[in-house]
């Protein structure tokens, strides 16, 4: 009788092993997640972007590139959106957010929207996955639209080191191998990197994000990078004179030149005209696997455009939370309190 009990005790055991060795999968996102719950919520976000891009057109811009800032870092869980508190920086006050970011009250003012229709409901990480599509949706000449999969939860935590840290958010300077790299290790591939770069035919940048290759290549006092064309050298030099080689200098350019209010492949022809201010943009034509791709969507609009859809996807499914995991933010710049 004894032994038949340790029997079934061990039996027990192997089936409990079991169950902790084989968890349930993850639930996966979906199209369409709130058809019931709150079906007017992709309209919902949607207005308040047209809204806000009617107002500023460069929020566009600064709402795919939240995005992307986001699924950088813990992954898709806006945790880009929670404010600091004493003494805990959070990820929108690190130097790679804070002062460039632009959008957040954008999607401050989606989640109001949302939560007086269905409260405790769309997840502020939703919110800002349907808004980078929108917004690369009403970008002048911009995107078609594209169904974004949902079911995202909210992270609960954000720590400001963490963007620049561990392999997180590339910095401008970064090399081909280094971009190739950095994206590897989010899953994706060097063609996602690549296309999704032509995010940088909208947008601003900083001149402190560059004036190295203007004034100081590769620490030469005086030297400019010798990869810009000569010309267009000297228009960003009349831009940004040395004095804005500083992080708190909001002295800024348009990332493409020629038709920077357009959401179009000019950003690629720009990289092979040597015509673009980040060395992380320039360096594409360093390996020729990514120039090719470079060649190819500068010749290839409406292929660049899907390619640039379907990454956009694929990073919105970097390291999800789902299901019971974190938490669905009544306003998303604070955790909830529990």
């Amino acid at each position: 009788m004894r032994s038949s009990a340790m029997a079934l005790a061990w039996a027990a055991l192997v089936v409990a092993s079991v169950a902790v060795a084989h968890p349930s999968p993850p639930r996966k996102l979906e199209v369409g997640f709130y058809r019931r719950s709150c079906p007017q919520a992709e309209e919902i976000v949607r207005d308040a972007v047209r809204r806000a891009v009617a107002r500023d057109p460069g929020l566009a811009a600064g709402l795919i590139r939240m995005h992307f800032h986001d699924c950088f870092v813990r992954g898709c869980d806006a945790s880009i959106l929670i404010n600091s508190a004493p003494g805990r920086p959070a990820e929108k006050d690190s130097p790679a957010n804070n002062p460039s970011m632009r959008g957040f009250e954008v999607v401050d003012d989606a989640k109001a929207a949302l939560e007086a229709r269905c409260p405790r409901t769309v997840s502020c990480a939703d919110v800002l996955a349907f808004a980078a599509r929108d917004a690369a949706l009403l970008a002048g000449g911009g995107v078609g639209y594209y169904r974004v999969p949902s079911g995202r939860r909210d992270g609960r935590v954000s720590v400001a080191d963490e963007v620049l840290q561990d392999g997180n958010v590339p910095f401008p300077t970064f090399d081909v191998r280094q971009l190739v790299d950095n994206f590897k290790g989010k899953g994706l591939s060097a063609d996602d990197m690549v296309t999704l770069s032509g995010a940088h035919t909208i947008g601003r940048s900083h001149c402190s994000s560059f004036t190295q290759r203007l004034y100081n290549f590769s620490g030469q006092a005086g030297r400019t990078d010798p990869s810009i064309d000569a010309g267009y050298a000297a228009l960003l030099k009349m831009r940004c004179p040395p004095s804005t080689d500083d992080q708190e200098d909001r002295t800024v350019v348009p990332i493409d030149p020629v038709t920077p209010a357009s959401f179009d492949n000019q950003y690629f022809k720009n990289v092979l005209a040597h015509k673009v201010v980040l060395t992380s943009d320039q360096t594409l034509l360093d390996s020729p696997r990514t120039a090719g791709i470079v060649k190819f969507h500068a010749a290839a609009e409406k292929a660049w455009k899907a390619k640039f859809a379907a990454a956009m996807v694929k990073m919105g499914n970097i390291e999800v939370l789902t299901g019971d995991e974190g938490e669905i933010r009544e306003k998303c710049f604070v955790v909830n309190r529990h």
